[in-house]
């Protein structure tokens, strides 16, 4: 298959093809079965090295403008995405097209996605405009009973959702912290500072 991308940020075994890219990411949510935003799909791609920020970005676009993706509604404060029929019939060609040491990238991929949207459903984290700024409100679950809730005030957008992103990298990294301070546990405050440097 001809290369037809940049190749600046692929680590050896990524893809060079705009159409493998395209495959790709119609396998990511092909796997998942959930909407996901454009962010989240391409960030997983780019933790990978399986391609670079601006050919994934452009291979994500393609796919809704081809019909591949479309827009779910009512999902908050981020857009996400779904598959239509003809992008799961290009998800399938996953196994005919896509080298091996792409597919096991993939599968990787695959299942970080899986993990943190199982993360941002046992967990929340809502942007609320203010006046000044903006609340952001998190909260953390365990079966029917939160765990801990918070909100912090930001005076802007990027602030509020890199605590966003933050906040689902580790939410048990975060209540253990805060549990181990509030309690003057000095054993597990040690072990939450421990997982805290490991996380940044």
């Amino acid at each position: 298959m001809a290369f037809d991308t940049f190749d600046e940020g692929i680590e050896p075994g990524g893809i060079r093809s705009k159409n493998e890219i395209r495959i790709l990411i119609c396998y990511l949510f092909d796997s998942v079965g959930e909407g996901m935003s454009k962010d989240l799909i391409v960030q997983a791609i780019l933790k990978q090295g399986l391609a670079n920020y601006f050919e994934t970005s452009s291979a994500f676009d393609d796919l809704i403008i081809n019909g591949n993706l479309q827009k779910n509604s009512g999902d908050g404060t981020e857009q996400t995405y779904m598959l239509t029929e003809n992008g799961k019939m290009i998800a399938r060609q996953l196994d005919t097209t896509l080298a091996y040491t792409v597919k096991e990238k993939a599968y990787a991929c695959a299942t970080k996605l899986l993990a943190q949207k199982k993360t941002e459903r046992e967990n929340s984290v809502e942007i609320i405009k203010s006046e000044n700024g903006f609340n952001v409100v998190c909260k953390i679950s365990g079966s029917d009973v939160d765990l801990l809730s918070f909100s912090l005030y930001v005076p802007s957008m990027e602030q509020a959702l890199m605590i966003k992103k933050n906040f689902y990298q580790s939410p048990s990294t975060v209540y253990n912290t805060v549990l181990a301070f509030l309690t003057n546990d000095k054993e597990n405050v040690a072990q939450a500072l421990e997982d805290l440097y490991a996380i940044l």
